[in-house]
């Protein structure tokens, strides 16, 4: 354990080093290239000492959105051998290298938040990113729902928590004995503890391998990629991003037709992933219909959406209580709890910040700031890694983390 005397510096210098000229990789090493809600976040951090930077980060991440409104979830801006799975893999077509697959849709909501800290330097930035960021939106409507009007994710690495216990039952159906000889590198860089295991990883390129045959056709793969779940993240962020391009609409004149419908439409989903028996917001296998029985950090997600929800609070209030450094990623009751396994357990900084943004949006203020202070020691005792564990605090995964620094910057260290 070592304290971090001055993480306000020690966090600007994280951005600026992981800064690559527009675009800012997650860490040195691990990751590479620009992973899309990451810059989201990171834009929120650069905004707190660079407003510019911070309007250029987004900007350059929808230089990589798809003729039909998809923005990926990497962009390989320039080649790297050290990652895998890169673009030679993934056999994608869009304006620059990329996946063929999305991460919750952050960058709508972290614009309108930089936009608000200083409306007139802002306006004409989000004026030209509005439709860029409404075509996506738009996307994700027709390709993502489920019956039910929730979002599905159709890649663990799509919802962003790549090995959360959510997909466990989806995951297990996929046959990946013909997925080949493949090398890993993310095991090479950090604790192999800390990662997916085997199992999942080759479940993982076995649903790209599905994608790429497809040729990334989105009508294919509906019927093609055996791998869809309706999911908190992905339902909870698109509303979220759905009600702020509404706002930001509505403010500046510009038109949004059908953005009232489509969050009424998203609000019924989101209710949807209510699981009754467990009291818990949970992802559903849209394939199945079957509950993954999961009480995730993403089911706390609900209020940063605008869905109140007494219960979920009565349950955050107890793991505020319980557990030394909230918010677990899975909750510690859980029977496949493991602290320092990526999804399955860890704490995510980035993740608490915008639970605690919900929580003061919808009154409960003691609640945000509570998870804020928690967040704050967290950080400035173990640092600026990529996760922690949650009942020793602990780091884990990359270090010098760029979204754990914007959470310094932008909220956690902010008295």
């Amino acid at each position: 354990m070592n304290q971090h005397t001055n993480p306000d510096r020690e966090a600007r210098n994280i951005l600026i080093s992981n800064d690559r000229g527009g675009y800012t990789i997650p860490t040195e090493g691990l990751y590479p290239y620009q992973w899309n809600w990451d810059s989201a976040i990171a834009a929120l951090g650069f905004a707190q000492f660079d407003i510019d930077r911070a309007w250029i980060e987004i900007e350059t991440l929808f230089t990589g959105q798809w003729t039909d409104g998809m923005v990926p979830h990497i962009l390989f801006h320039q080649q790297d051998d050290g990652y895998f799975p890169g673009p030679d893999v993934w056999g994608c077509d869009g304006p620059i290298p990329s996946s063929g697959i999305i991460q919750p849709p952050l960058a709508a909501t972290m614009a309108r938040k930089i936009w608000e800290q200083d409306t007139d330097a802002g306006e004409a930035r989000i004026r030209e990113l509005f439709p860029q960021m409404l075509a996506w939106h738009q996307w994700i409507m027709k390709w993502r729902l489920d019956d039910h009007g929730a979002v599905c994710t159709t890649h663990p690495w799509e919802a962003g928590r790549d090995n959360a216990p959510d997909w466990d039952k989806a995951m297990a159906r996929i046959d990946a004995s013909d997925v080949g000889e493949y090398q890993r590198r993310d095991t090479s860089h950090v604790n192999s503890e800390d990662r997916p295991t085997k199992f999942d990883y080759d479940r993982y390129i076995k649903l790209v391998q599905i994608g790429r045959q497809a040729g990334w056709d989105q009508q294919a793969l509906l019927t093609q990629n055996p791998f869809r779940v309706a999911d908190p993240t992905m339902t909870f962020t698109t509303l979220r991003a759905a009600r702020d391009l509404l706002a930001i609409s509505e403010q500046l004149g510009l038109d949004a037709e059908g953005l009232g419908a489509d969050i009424a439409d998203l609000e019924v989903g989101a209710s949807s992933l209510w699981n009754e028996d467990l009291g818990v917001f949970d992802s559903r296998d849209a394939r199945t219909k079957e509950w993954s029985g999961s009480i995730s950090n993403a089911s706390y997600l609900c209020w940063y959406a605008g869905i109140e929800s007494e219960k979920m609070l009565d349950r955050l209030k107890a793991v505020l209580a319980s557990v030394p450094f909230p918010v677990p990623s899975y909750d510690t009751s859980m029977p496949n709890f493991d602290a320092r396994r990526y999804w399955r357990g860890p704490t995510w900084a980035f993740m608490n910040m915008m639970i605690g943004f919900g929580l003061a949006e919808m009154g409960h203020e003691q609640r945000a700031e509570e998870l804020r202070v928690k967040t704050k020691e967290l950080i400035s005792t173990y640092g600026f890694a990529e996760y922690f564990d949650p009942i020793s605090g602990s780091p884990a995964g990359g270090n010098a983390f760029t979204w754990t620094a914007a959470v310094w910057l932008h909220w956690a260290g902010r008295d």
